[in-house]
């Protein structure tokens, strides 16, 4: 036997893992049955009462009882113009919102990531905006903002000749979407400042010895490593505004006419003043279809961005 062969290492012996047995997998998930189970319970019976009203016929100010008709109310939802206004109103006023709380959350967040004295009070007022309550939110600026006789908006453009506009009235649906911008823009400036934070800071270095601007600074090398953070927000602001409800029932109740009816208050109108159970209960189901259609494609597009930066 020769040197080499005395001092190579013995062969490997794979060791195969013990197999995991039923019982004890059974024990790792008792813990979130619980959690499942309340999942469940608020979640998806709710949705199976409201599938199986959505097949009824059932107004809910009468003594008849329901009875089931078919797809009646899924027919009648797709071809009612009313039905089709709504979506699109609740499209125009989700990305508005989002677009433009986006961009001022960019320019504010890049503010912010700047030293100077008295930038933690700052960032805290900032986020004020958030944390109220969608229904004070809407109560405050449809009285002391907006009133038409004493509010601070038409008060602050006097000087320039504003005088008595009712924003409510003339302005319905900008009123509603710059509440949904006033609020939303603290949280898109919260997840780009994360972003900006996370900037490796050798790389911005480099570019300032290299002789880059600001602006190109920001265009070719911020911005890029800004992206997924940009997508999270609008992914994020997206799945909430759309569901929008407070802002428009308490500040103009889908008025002028129908001038800010969405799909929220679309519903609420079929079961309180029509009271049309399974008309409502089909346009919810297929308000939820078209969300989730919406969501998993984003998501999917989320998951592509992140696997990019990931693979560069």
């Amino acid at each position: 036997m020769t040197v080499i062969e005395d001092l190579a290492p013995p062969p490997k012996v794979e060791v195969r893992p013990r197999g995991v047995s039923r019982r004890e997998r059974w024990q790792r998930r008792l813990p979130l049955l619980p959690a499942l189970i309340y999942t469940i319970v608020v979640t998806q019976i709710p949705f199976l009462v409201t599938l199986y009203y959505s097949f009824q016929s059932y107004f809910w100010n009468t003594t008849a009882p329901a009875h089931f008709n078919g797809v009646s109310n899924y027919k009648t939802v797709f071809t009612t113009p009313a039905f089709r206004s709504a979506l699109w109103r609740s499209v125009v006023m989700t990305a508005a919102a989002v677009i433009i709380a986006m961009i001022l959350g960019v320019a504010l967040a890049v503010l912010l990531d700047r030293k100077f004295f008295g930038r933690g009070v700052v960032r805290t007022l900032l986020i004020t905006p958030f944390l109220i309550m969608p229904a004070a939110a809407a109560l405050v600026w449809a009285g002391p903002m907006l009133d038409p006789n004493f509010g601070l908006l038409n008060y602050l453009l006097a000087p320039f000749g504003v005088h008595h506009v009712a924003w409510l009235s003339t302005h319905a649906l900008g009123s509603v979407i710059v509440v949904m911008i006033w609020q939303w823009t603290p949280f898109m400036t919260l997840i780009v400042l994360a972003g900006l934070q996370s900037q490796p800071p050798d790389v911005l270095e480099a570019a300032k010895v290299d002789g880059a601007g600001a602006f190109a600074t920001f265009r070719e090398l911020t911005l890029p490593h800004l992206r997924p953070y940009i997508e999270l927000g609008i992914l994020l602001g997206s799945i909430y505004l759309v569901n929008v409800f407070d802002q428009v029932r308490l500040m103009t109740n889908g008025g002028p006419g129908t001038a800010t009816t969405n799909l929220p208050f679309y519903l609420y109108q079929q079961v309180n003043y029509a009271f049309d159970i399974g008309g409502a209960a089909a346009t919810g189901v297929v308000t939820v279809i078209l969300t989730i259609i919406v969501a998993t494609f984003a998501l999917r597009m989320f998951a592509r961005v992140f696997r990019f930066e990931e693979a560069v």
